[in-house]
């Protein structure tokens, strides 16, 4: 289906610049090195050195740039949507494999404004045998993240802002997500968030809240994340929480499908069943599959369903994206469904 869409770029992401490291461990490995299982957890250097020394003997899955954002617009991308992204790398070997990792997925980065010598940013994800992922991340890097690696040409001409709700855990990228925020609204571009993680939404809460400022267009969450920021066990008292920040948003429920309110209706996608083995990248692929589809025109509740089906698919194998050409298959599938009518 072709793209009616005037934009320079569909979505403008930023985020995290982060080589991810996936490896496969067991319950009692994260027991013996202290690692909270299902969360995100920042660590600094001496901490990695420790974790990778504990790996050592163990396999490792995958290694590709990554981030939340960037495996968001990453699966834009591979979808059809043209995208850009805001991140800061290190000049070092990761941060060139991963400058190069996002060209090769058709994303267009902006200009390192400076090629500082330091760390890329890593992330270890441990993998368990529940398909639970509990990350450990050193930002390096892109902790320093800030207002000079804006773009606000590329900004100006997008349709959709999109930006990670991890962003919120340091000072000078919390200020640039505030900044593009207000440069979007000037510029009648639409902005999305994502919570990201339950405990990053409780240990930054005053840090999100300035993020989101006096609302977003859309909201990206897991139903623990929307429990969190309601601070709530109800998920009802949560969708209301929701609906005082954002016009529109999304709850996932992993095998329970989806919650999406489109601004007026309350829609339930229902899920795509299968065996999950990694759960690693399912909600980054729901937000890039969830963007392609309503920049696409293709409608709420048509953008929830190949949100659902990219993320089964994500979950089904091990790593956080898919291969290209799969998107292509999946998208031709879900347009033949005739759940509702796509948009011309």
């Amino acid at each position: 289906m072709q793209i009616h869409n005037t934009k320079s770029y569909h979505v403008y992401g930023m985020g995290a610049a982060l080589v991810d490291t996936e490896i496969e461990v067991d319950e009692a490995f994260l027991v013996a090195n202290n690692v909270e299982k299902g969360v995100m957890t920042l660590i600094d250097g001496e901490r990695r050195h420790q974790l990778m020394e504990a790996l050592a003997q163990h396999q490792v899955h995958s290694r590709a740039g990554g981030g939340s954002a960037a495996n968001s617009v990453i699966a834009a991308s591979y979808f059809g949507s043209r995208v850009f992204y805001s991140c800061r790398v290190a000049n070092d070997d990761n941060g060139d494999f991963y400058l190069q990792d996002m060209n090769d997925a058709g994303v267009t980065t902006c200009a390192q404004v400076e090629n500082d010598h330091g760390i890329t940013g890593k992330c270890l994800v441990m993998v368990t045998s529940d398909a639970e992922r509990s990350m450990n991340t050193y930002l390096g890097i892109s902790e320093t993240m800030s207002v000079r690696e804006l773009d606000v040409d590329a900004l100006k001409v997008s349709e959709y802002l999109y930006a990670e709700g991890f962003l919120v855990s340091s000072d000078t990228t919390r200020a640039a997500v505030v900044e593009a925020r207000k440069i979007a609204k000037a510029n009648g571009v639409k902005t999305a968030l994502s919570l990201s993680d339950p405990g990053i939404v409780s240990f930054f809460r005053d840090g999100m809240k300035e993020m989101i400022g006096d609302g977003v267009d859309l909201l990206f969450s897991n139903e623990d994340e929307a429990k969190a920021w309601a601070e709530t066990d109800c998920l009802d008292i949560a969708v209301s929480a929701l609906k005082k920040i954002a016009k529109a948003f999304v709850i996932t429920r992993g095998a329970c499908g989806a919650l999406v309110f489109d601004g007026k209706n309350e829609l339930h996608i229902p899920p795509c069943k299968v065996k999950a083995v990694d759960t690693n990248g399912a909600g980054d692929m729901f937000a890039g599959a969830f963007l392609h589809g309503i920049t696409a025109g293709y409608g709420f509740r048509k953008a929830g369903e190949l949100a659902c089906a990219g993320a089964a698919e994500v979950v089904s194998g091990y790593g956080p994206r898919l291969a290209s050409e799969k998107h292509r298959e999946i998208l031709e599938r879900v347009l033949d469904q005739d759940s509702d009518q796509v948009a011309a």
